[in-house]
């Protein structure tokens, strides 16, 4: 799948938490995932495991804690203007660039478990790099991670 280089969604809205599932992920108020960041500063499971994909899978391309390189543009400003959806489309289906003076690929992820088992985690990630919400490196704390949680990535991997 391939994609000009215009964003065809609306831009993300407002990034706040109102509802948890059991797993313990966070929602905004229009049902896309979001990060949760506590009174005393801990993040939600699974922005830090989205810190953890992103430095595992992405990092490498889009540089250290989505502000990009010379070889791939800052996932943290893309949050800003794509949602949830073309966040995912573009992960799983690839993109293609093409101007009159340079041409970039993405590859497709969409058969990477190491990806696609937590593209909600890079994606709330990123969506908290984008407003700032966390800054650079490390998280300093964050959230247990539930059972529930642990269940479901068990599955993913697994190929249930």
């Amino acid at each position: 799948m391939a994609s000009s280089g215009a964003a065809l969604a609306d831009p993300p809205g407002d990034p706040t938490a109102v509802k948890e599932n059991e797993k313990g992920e966070w929602f905004d108020a229009q049902g896309n995932p979001t990060y949760k960041v506590e009174a005393d500063g801990k993040l939600d499971w699974f922005s830090y495991s989205g810190f953890r994909r992103y430095h595992a899978e992405c990092h490498v391309c889009h540089g250290p804690d989505g502000e990009g390189s010379t070889y791939a543009p800052a996932l943290k400003n893309s949050l800003k203007r794509f949602d949830y959806s073309e966040f995912v489309g573009i992960v799983v289906g690839g993109r293609k660039n093409v101007t009159s003076s340079t041409e970039s690929v993405m590859p497709a992820f969409g058969d990477n478990k190491n990806v696609m088992c937590y593209i909600d985690d890079l994606y709330v990630y990123l969506r908290a790099r984008s407003t700032e919400a966390i800054p650079r490196g490390r998280p300093a704390g964050r959230v247990d991670k539930t059972p529930a949680a642990t269940e479901a990535e068990k599955a993913c991997l697994a190929g249930s």
